[in-house]
Order: C-alpha cells, then sequence, then structure tokens
C-alpha cells in the first residue's frame, strides 16, 4: 500500500528499512534485496546488477521538504553508485541524486568534482549532463566521509531547487536547479550501473 508522505508530518523520524521489507512494504526494480544483521542493528543490501537499480518506499506524494538516508558504497572504481530517487512518476522517470564514493578522496582533481551527482530521467543522464553541462549538476562533496563507511546524504527539496548535504555538513555540497516540471512523486533508493549499496535508515520531512 502507497503512503502519504504528509503521515510524516513536520518532524519524521527514522524509519528503518529493514522492517519495510519484513512487511512487504518495498518494490525492487532491477535488483534484489536482502536484510543483514549486523552488531548496530539491521539494514538493507541491495545487489549489484547491470543498469539503474531502484527500491520504491511506500510513499507516492512527496512534494518539498527533506529526505535523509543512511547508507555505505565502496571504495571501489566505476562499481559504487547510491543515493536517492525522488518525484518518480514510474520505473524509469524520476529524479535522483546520489554519491560516488570512489571519487571521494580521489588525487585527480576531476574525479573529486564527480562525487556526487544529480540526474533526471530519463531526458538527462549523468552522460548527457556531463557532456552539455560540465561540473553543473555534480560536484565535489565538502568534507567528504570514508568512502567504506556509513555516512548521511540529505537532500532539501525546496520547489525548483534541491540542495545535497553530507553527513550533517553547514553547506552544500551540491545545489542545483530541477531539469523538469514534476513537482511530487515517489521516493527510492537508487543505485547505477553495476552498482549495489547498503541503506540502513530514512527520515522523511514533507512541507507544503
Amino acid at each position: 500500500m502507497w503512503l502519504p508522505c504528509s503521515l510524516f508530518g513536520q518532524t519524521g523520524g527514522n524509519i528503518e528499512l529493514a522492517d519495510m521489507y519484513k512487511r512487504a512494504k518495498l518494490k525492487t526494480v532491477n535488483r534484489d534485496i536482502k536484510i543483514i544483521s549486523s552488531d548496530t542493528g539491521a539494514y538493507l543490501r541491495v545487489s549489484e546488477s547491470k543498469k539503474e537499480g531502484i527500491v520504491w518506499l511506500p510513499f507516492k506524494d512527496f512534494k518539498n521538504g527533506t529526505i535523509e538516508i543512511q547508507m555505505r558504497g565502496k571504495d571501489v572504481f566505476q562499481r559504487s553508485f547510491i543515493g536517492i530517487a525522488f518525484h518518480g512518476d514510474n520505473d524509469t522517470t524520476y529524479d535522483a541524486v546520489y554519491c560516488r564514493p570512489f571519487n571521494f578522496f580521489s588525487s585527480d582533481p576531476i574525479r573529486r568534482i564527480h562525487a556526487v551527482q544529480y540526474i533526471s530521467h530519463p531526458n538527462f543522464t549523468w552522460e548527457k549532463l556531463r557532456k552539455e553541462r560540465n561540473a553543473v549538476f555534480e560536484k565535489e562533496i565538502i568534507d567528504p566521509p570514508d568512502p567504506n563507511d556509513w555516512f548521511t546524504m540529505k537532500l532539501v527539496v525546496d520547489n525548483s531547487t534541491i540542495k545535497a548535504y553530507i553527513n550533517h555538513g553547514s553547506q552544500a555540497s551540491l545545489i542545483v536547479e530541477k531539469l523538469n516540471n514534476r513537482t511530487s512523486g515517489k521516493i527510492g533508493l537508487f543505485t547505477a550501473d553495476s552498482s549495489g549499496g547498503d541503506f540502513k535508515t530514512i527520515k522523511i520531512n514533507h512541507r507544503k
């Protein structure tokens, strides 16, 4: 059952993603998921596969507000792309912001600029944006986290403006203007080509 994001009001708490999986609330696209138990609690592991993968959450009408995810990738070149899909219309039409952990501490300054990325599928893929508007929709992360450890990414969606904050930083690492006219939609966990990832909690605060 799809649930209105407004149920979370202004002060939504952390939602354990493993609990959502146990209650059969998740819908996977081109990925498998399973629960991993650890000393710090259970989390979701999303499998690696070709092309993009999404795990849709049971919230369909997110408009403006914040989405904060706790996630973990790995420092393996071209094998870790993890983030949040939002304003989703269907499995191929959505916005997303994701991180490339393998670029966080790269010695190559060009690769570091490619650490956090906004895309708007199907029309604005990362390839198209990099070719036509290089370094506008992807940026270096300010004070990047350990690429092999858990970190948080918070998206602030304010009408057409998207901001991404990493590990509760006071300054946004990415600020972009949306590339479509969608004003609401579904929320999901995003992994790109050849990538899986680990996801623990999500917190959604809905604003009108």
